[in-house]
């Protein structure tokens, strides 16, 4: 079937005009913000078709989408966007066929919600959380599925509405899938968002563990790239928050192996690689401590502070790390009434 006219779009308007404000439209170059954004919502509304019967391309798209997120940058404009028709169509991009703007249009997404509660609100309202899980978990293209979960780690911090959706539509075994890609952007993603996750809920150390996060963990934790293994290890760390070995067994001989790897490696490592693996250094010597009651060999030899660590006195590196750890004695007494937290644990869907 051939695509409609252009003219279609826009019945009560001659032709030539039509297309005199479409190529307007497409080279920006209205100044007003809002009406910009509309202009560029009316776009995201056509279909592809008919955008490529126009001779627009997915580098054309793109750079619509790049303008668009320039102006959602202002959490004002981002709140905006669904008031004057553009979230939807945005939303919509999540399924086009081309994966580069799938992946553009969850980056746009992600500068809408991100610290935003009421446009967090509005894409929960969309039903914007669905797409951006599918595209997060089953999507062949890995570049979408990493920006999908940028997206979906922006969407539900500090958002409990989804958080609760992501642990309902399995979002943990979503994460499990990507900590054991060889992406490594990838990965990182899914560690923070892990880390965050389980800052926020203590609770979710028990469906974790049932999915088998800490073996691998403990394997990125002796990963090549730094913040890899630094993010590991503080989800490690967090799974440390009970004074049970039921979420990390402590005496895990891969575990001993690990934190004894760490240190050799960074015993042997350069000046200027110890100070850029300020918090690893800093993350073995309390996982040593507080899984093994002992002073670690870092801090025998000195490695844990030094002075490079942007001049900072022991005592004030020390404070960034130790009252979380006096803290979760507290936080658990306040977690011991928490409702438990289903767990699903079958395949991602």
């Amino acid at each position: 079937m051939e695509p409609l006219p252009f003219r279609w779009c826009f019945p009560f308007s001659p032709f030539e005009e039509d297309r005199q404000w479409f190529m307007e439209a497409m080279q920006g170059h209205t100044i007003d913000s809002i009406s910009r954004m509309k202009q560029i919502s009316q776009i995201m509304k056509m279909p592809e078709q008919l955008l490529e019967s126009q001779g627009v391309t997915t580098d054309d798209l793109e750079g619509m989408l790049d303008e668009l997120q320039e102006h959602v940058e202002s959490i004002d404009l981002a709140n905006d966007l669904h008031s004057i028709g553009g979230l939807v169509p945005l939303l919509s991009y999540l399924k086009n066929s081309n994966a580069k703007i799938r992946a553009k249009a969850a980056d746009v997404l992600t500068t809408v919600v991100q610290n935003n509660p009421r446009s967090q609100q509005l894409v929960m309202e969309a039903n914007g959380f669905e797409p951006l899980l599918t595209n997060f978990i089953t999507d062949p293209d890995i570049r979408v599925r990493t920006k999908a979960l940028g997206a979906i780690s922006s969407l539900i911090r500090h958002n409990q509405q989804g958080i609760t959706a992501f642990r309902l539509a399995n979002g943990y075994a979503g994460l499990r899938d990507a900590l054991v890609s060889d992406t490594v952007r990838f990965q990182r993603k899914a560690l923070n968002l892990i880390h965050y996750l389980l800052q926020e809920s203590n609770s979710d150390c028990r469906i974790v563990r049932d999915l088998g996060f800490p073996r691998v963990m403990i394997h990125l934790a002796s990963n090549q790239d730094l913040e890899v293994r630094e993010f590991a290890l503080r989800g490690l760390l967090e799974l440390t928050r009970e004074e049970s070995d039921r979420n990390l067994d402590r005496a895990d001989v891969n575990l001993r192996q690990l934190l004894e790897e760490r240190t050799r490696r960074i015993i042997a490592m350069s000046e200027e690689d110890l100070c850029a693996a300020r918090e690893e250094r800093e993350l073995v010597d309390i996982l040593w401590t507080v899984c093994y009651d002992e002073p670690s060999l870092l801090r025998e030899r000195g490695l844990v502070y030094l002075p490079c660590d942007d001049e900072m006195a022991p005592d004030v590196v020390r404070d960034r790390f130790e009252p979380p750890l006096r803290a979760w004695a507290a936080r658990r007494d306040d977690e011991i009434n928490e409702p438990p937290v289903p767990l699903l644990l079958g395949p991602a869907q």
